[in-house]
């Protein structure tokens, strides 16, 4: 497979978007699932591209499954074996349910098995059919899926990293450049149901580049740099979930969320108010811990913090009301 260093492209190309970035940096480090919002020429699907060369190489284990998965499939993993890469799949939108999840008359793995241990990309999140959009539920919570068919019945692994992009409204823009109306955009953010939102970890706004930026010549921290603290934070998670077939802190039980994201007084209670002035739900409360935990690993911390807290909630923009 292709290594991380001779993937196209590096996170030094990109100008500006420093919170989108950092957003993207604990995505990667915990495991977690993420959602881009902003207008055309954000750079949402640039930095999509190049997430690949900032995630560490999979162990032998998780190689040995993407290998599996692949055969399956009847694919042959090209480039260089002297390095691991993760999977990096980018389905069109006009996909169909079976090309997504799996299946055919001899079942066979979807995009989301052949993305197992690494990347689903889906750009335009709202131009995906709504049906294939709410299979993913399941696969995004178990981990795996099980295609059964005539011709016999497969479980296949799926526990992959959803990266996700959209614009903001469906002419793209918001305020005086906005050609739609208030009925169009709801529409097209209904597109993408609740259920679906709540298990993507971070929403994070992806703002238009500002010409002085583009003209800043100076580049911006290297992929080689964000992929050093990566896997120093997936060492931390490896360590704590030793022996046990949760690997990184998306895939947290309740268990171990009782055990690895305790909360002080003042933290709960700024976590309480968060819920109830966002409305949040009971899966979206243990996404915010769970990301939490991912800041507080990247920092080193044993312990969650107020500010790894108030980061963790700010990631989510759809729950607040961002202007449609």
């Amino acid at each position: 497979m292709e290594s991380q260093d001779e993937h196209e492209g590096d996170f030094s190309e990109i100008k500006g978007q420093h919170t989108v970035r950092r957003a993207i940096e604990v995505t990667v480090a915990g495991g977690h699932n993420i959602l881009l919002i902003g207008p055309p020429g954000s750079g949402k699907s640039m930095m999509a591209i190049r997430i690949p060369t900032i995630m560490p190489e999979p162990t032998l284990d998780e190689f040995l499954e993407i290998l599996s998965v692949h055969s399956v499939a009847g694919n042959t993993l090209k480039g260089p074996v002297n390095r691991f890469q993760r999977p990096y799949r980018s389905p069109h939108h006009t996909i169909s349910d079976v090309g997504l999840l799996g299946g055919g008359s001899i079942p066979g793995p979807g995009e989301v098995s052949l993305a197992h241990n690494g990347v689903l990309f889906l750009d335009e999140l709202p131009e995906f059919k709504r049906s294939a959009l709410e299979v993913l539920r399941q696969p995004l919570e178990d981990g795996d899926i099980t295609i059964s068919r005539s011709a016999g019945k497969i479980t296949l692994p799926c526990r992959f990293m959803l990266v996700a992009a959209m614009n903001q409204t469906p002419c793209g823009y918001i305020g005086e450049d906005c050609t739609d109306k208030p009925a169009q955009i709801q529409r097209y953010r209904s597109e993408i149901s609740g259920p679906l939102l709540d298990r993507i970890d971070l929403h994070v706004e992806a703002p238009a580049v500002s010409i002085e930026e583009l003209r800043n010549a100076k580049p911006g921290e290297d992929s080689k740099t964000i992929r050093e603290r990566i896997a120093a934070a997936r060492q931390i998670q490896r360590e704590r979930f030793n022996g046990e077939r949760t690997s990184s802190n998306s895939r947290m039980s309740q268990k171990h969320i009782r055990e690895f994201c305790q909360l002080d007084q003042a933290m709960g209670d700024t976590l309480q108010q968060a819920m109830e002035q966002l409305k949040l739900s009971a899966r979206a409360y243990d996404r915010i811990l769970k990301v939490a935990r991912t800041i507080a690993d990247i920092s080193e911390e044993k312990d969650i913090g107020m500010n790894h807290l108030l980061e963790a909630i700010q990631y989510r923009s759809l729950d607040r009301d961002i202007g449609y």
